[in-house]
This record gives structure tokens, C-alpha cells and sequence, in this order.
């Protein structure tokens, strides 16, 4: 969390927060922000600024208060159709125009329309507190600043032309929202100074996909906010914010006992079974049987009347349901109860940030106890910068243990037999790590396992054969005789070579 104190010993302790009408920044603010107050919403056109500032409105409107939208950029025609495309009205919302809108020419008209660079910048202003006066609402969006800036010419006629705008209301029971497209070739901090708390909302282009929106809080005076960047979107409604997740926000209460994966000799391999609270990495190449392996695990917990969310984004649900099929595996009356959910993810439509809080509403409303995420590798791609990859994926990680969930991971390295190559090293994050590989024994390509890591227990060392067959997953014993297996290049140390027993029946 982050706070800004300059100004802070100033603010009246006996007021409550109000809302910005979204959830997301409201949660990211800690409650809101605080009334009667200057603040500052900046970002490039495209970026959502109008769309947030109507919510801010809708909902002091909700509230029975009297609110106002003055705009020197945009006819209320504009703003009309930018409601109605989110489904709102601009009932009860006053618009004061100072552009002249399609139906200037109108002799009936009743609103008098100015147009900026027609009036002096004084006069302009004059004319925006005329009307606050008149109608004395407690909510005002100023829409934008970048004509002001246009009428004043100079930095420091603009500067004390905003100041008397923040002097202004600051004698009146008024929350206002400036709104800035960024039009000027330099970063104003002049007025990040002035105003009482920035937000900073972007749009980012990337090189395949939709583009990326997120936003950031400058400042707050006197108020603790969760700092850094937040993914949001623009949908229906409004703006969908998702505050970055931090882990230790959440905790709560769980016991650590083991989950079943429904096979006992896995559970015996590893010493007897998944914790939870825990994660498992499940490693290996192209079609080992990954993701078989972490599908067992889903239809073990819903067997056992747990929910699960089966996060794909590789292999679409008919994919899915067809293998459980060869496997033996009821998937698709889990699927039919609602006990195991299939939701599959696009990575080129999708935010991390949208990723986490669907993987939170998961837990806290659906009250999911297992989660596989197949596979990392589309998180991956999903990441506009993967360097940030790891963090993200540590703080979802963190969450789910601390929500006593089990989390599966499948991730699919390059190569099919010799070295492997692992795009991204996940397993210092791992609670465990299960490695498949195949391998070639007297002309036939065969399957390994082995649990490597287990960070809360004892497990077994041993790499075991394994196969996938309509009876589901089969261990054999351990391969003692062999070495070089993980390799791909096993080695038989015995006098014979024994038949291992194990082979695929699908």
C-alpha cells in the first residue's frame, strides 16, 4: 500500500469516503475518495476517462444528489450516446455545454451554447461557476482541461486559471473530477500539485491481440491506496477494474490435509498425496500426459462433492471431454452437476489482471477448492511484458495457498525425448513438481514419472513407468535397473531386459 501524507494533517477526520461509482478504483482507494475535494483523471483519448467520470456521476445520482457534467469537448449528444451504449440515461444528470452541439442553429433551443474560443479564458471559467452556482450540485465532472489550456496560452495563465477553478470550489460542498486528454506535448505536474489525488488511465498496443488498458494511482492526499498498475476493461456498464492482487490482504482459516487424486499409487508416490494450501507443477513434453494427470485430480475432488475450475488455455472443452472419455473419466457428469467448471481463456483477449480476479471470483463466490490452470505456457502468452510474469504469478499463487486451495500447474516444455527446454522456471514457486518424459526402450517410446520436489513431506524418490489407458492412469514399479531415463537415453544395468508390462491402450 502506498501514501501520500502532504496535506493530509488538513483533512477533516469526520468525513466518510464516496464512491468514484467503480468498484475496482473504490477498492484500490481503499473505500473511495474522500468529499468535497479537486481530483484529477488523465490518459490519452481512447483511454475511458469520460465512460469513468459518467459512473462517478450515476452514482451520486443514485444517491439522490444533484450532480453536473460541464464539457468544452463533447456535445451532450456525444455523451448521450456514449450512455446509451453502456445502457444508461442522462436523466437527472445536468450537462452545461460550452461547444456548440448539432442543433445550435435551433431557434427553440433553451440552452445557450458558447463556443471556447470565442470568450476569453476568464470569461469561460466565469460561465462554469455561473452555472455550479445556480444549479449548487455535489458532484461536478469538468470535461476537459486541454481547452482551458488551449484559451490560456501560456503555462502560468493556465496555472492560476485552474487555481481559481480549485479555489472555487473549495468554498463549496462540491466533489470535482477534472478530466485531461493529454494534449500537451509535456507532462503537466503543475496541476498534479494542485489537485488532490491523479489517476492515470492508459491504453497499450500490442503486437498481437487486443489492446491492454490500466491505471495507475499518482497520488492521494492523506489516503492509502494500493499502488502500481490495475488492468481494466471497457465493457457494457462501464469500466471493469481489477486491483492487483495482494496476497496478504487474504487469509483465512483451513485444514492442510491431503487430496486424494483419486490413484493410489500416486498418492503413495507422493507420500500421500497433494496438500492443500498447496500448488503442484506438473512438467513434461507435448502429449505425456500432463494434462490427463492434472484432469484426474479435478474429477477425484468433484467426486468428492468439491468445486472445480478448470482454467484452459491450450485445448478447447471438446478436446477436453473426448480424452476424459478415452481415460475412463466422468468428466462430463461433473460438468452436468456444475461441480467441475470449464472456462476457456484466450490469452490475446485477456489481461493478467482479468485472469487473477476471475480465478478470485472462482474461490470467494464459487467457492472453488481445486484449480488447474492448463498450462502456463498460454499465461505466458498472455503477458504484454513476461518479465513480470514470475510476480504475478507468486501473488495468485500466494492467494490460493492462503484460501486453501490446490492449485495445479501444467507446463509444456520444448522437445519430445532427449534435453528438454523449459520456457519459464517455475519451479522455485512449485510446493511440488511431478516430471513426465518419455522414453525409448528396444524400439518402443515409453512413458516416466517421478515426483522431484515436495516441499511439506516425505515422498518417494523413484521414477516409475506409467500408462494412460481406459482404466485411467497406471504406475509400474520403480525402474531401478534403468539410469539416463529423464535423459531420454536410458541405460539398462540388469543381466536381461525385463518386459516392463505397461503399454498404452488408446
Amino acid at each position: 500500500m502506498t501514501e501520500e501524507l502532504a496535506g493530509g494533517a488538513h483533512r477533516r477526520e469526520d468525513l466518510s469516503r464516496i464512491s468514484t461509482g467503480s468498484d475496482g478504483l473504490d477498492d484500490i482507494l481503499g473505500g473511495g475518495l474522500d468529499p468535497n475535494r479537486l481530483y484529477l483523471y488523465e490518459g490519452r483519448p481512447g483511454t475511458g476517462k469520460t465512460t469513468i467520470a459518467l459512473q462517478f456521476l450515476l452514482k451520486g445520482r443514485s444517491l439522490g444528489e444533484r450532480v453536473l457534467y460541464i464539457t468544452l469537448s463533447e456535445t451532450k449528444r456525444e455523451l448521450e450516446v456514449v450512455a446509451e451504449r453502456h445502457g444508461w440515461s442522462l436523466e437527472g444528470i445536468d450537462v452545461f455545454e460550452l461547444v456548440p452541439p448539432e442543433t445550435t442553429l435551433d431557434p427553440e433551443r433553451e440552452l445557450t451554447v458558447f463556443h471556447p474560443a470565442e470568450v476569453e479564458l476568464s470569461e469561460t471559467t466565469g460561465l462554469m461557476f455561473k452555472e455550479v452556482e445556480r444549479i449548487d450540485p455535489t458532484r461536478v465532472v469538468i470535461d476537459s482541461l486541454s481547452e482551458l489550456r488551449l484559451l490560456a496560452q501560456s503555462p502560468l495563465r493556465y496555472r492560476r486559471q485552474v487555481l481559481a477553478v480549485k479555489h472555487f470550489f473549495a468554498k463549496r460542498n462540491c466533489t470535482v473530477i477534472l478530466l485531461d486528454d493529454l494534449s500537451s506535448s509535456q507532462d503537466d505536474l503543475q496541476l498534479h500539485s494542485v489537485a488532490h489525488g491523479v489517476v492515470v488511465l492508459e491504453q497499450l498496443a500490442i503486437e498481437y491481440g487486443a489492446e491492454r488498458r490500466r491505471l495507475r494511482v499518482i497520488k492521494m492526499r492523506g489516503m492509502a491506496f494500493r499502488g502500481g498498475f490495475h488492468d481494466f476493461t471497457i465493457a457494457q456498464g462501464g469500466l471493469r477494474i481489477f486491483p492487483r492482487l495482494v496476497a496478504s490482504e487474504h487469509h483465512r482459516s483451513f485444514l492442510g490435509e491431503f487430496t486424494p487424486s483419486g490413484n493410489a499409487q500416486l498418492d503413495q508416490l507422493l507420500g500421500g498425496g497433494l496438500e492443500r494450501g498447496t500448488n503442484a507443477l506438473i512438467l513434461g513434453a507435448a502429449g505425456v500426459g500432463k494434462s490427463s494427470l492434472a484432469l484426474s485430480y479435478a474429477i477425484a475432488a468433484a467426486a468428492r462433492g468439491e468445486h472445480v475450475v478448470f482454467f484452459a488455455f491450450d485445448e478447447g472443452r471438446g478436446t477436453v471431454e473426448a480424452r476424459a472419455r478415452t481415460l475412463g473419466l466422468p468428466l462430463h457428469q461433473h460438468l452436468e452437476s456444475g461441480l467441475i467448471r470449464f472456462q476457456q481463456i484466450d490469452p490475446a483477449e485477456l489481461s493478467p489482471g482479468e485472469f487473477g480476479a476471475i480465478v478470485r471470483h472462482s474461490v470467494e463466490h464459487d467457492n472453488a477448492r481445486v484449480i488447474v490452470i492448463d498450462s502456463l505456457n498460454g499465461y505466458l502468452n498472455a503477458m504484454p511484458d513476461e518479465r513480470f510474469l514470475i510476480l504475478q504469478m507468486h501473488e495468485l499463487l500466494s492467494y490460493l495457498g492462503q484460501q486453501g486451495v490446490l492449485t495445479i500447474l501444467v507446463l509444456a516444455q520444448h522437445g519430445l525425448v532427449g534435453p528438454m527446454d523449459t520456457p519459464l522456471d517455475m519451479s522455485y514457486l512449485s510446493d511440488a513438481v511431478l516430471m513426465l518424459r518419455y522414453f525409448e526402450v528396444a524400439g518402443t517410446v515409453r512413458r516416466a514419472l517421478s515426483v522431484v520436489k515436495k516441499r511439506s513431506g516425505y515422498h518417494e524418490h523413484t521414477i516409475r513407468e506409467f500408462r494412460l489407458s481406459s482404466a485411467g492412469l497406471t504406475l509400474g514399479p520403480p525402474l531401478v535397473e534403468f539410469s539416463g531415463i529423464f535423459s531420454g537415453n536410458p541405460r539398462f544395468a540388469g543381466a536381461d531386459l525385463p518386459e516392463l508390462g505397461l503399454r498404452d491402450e488408446h
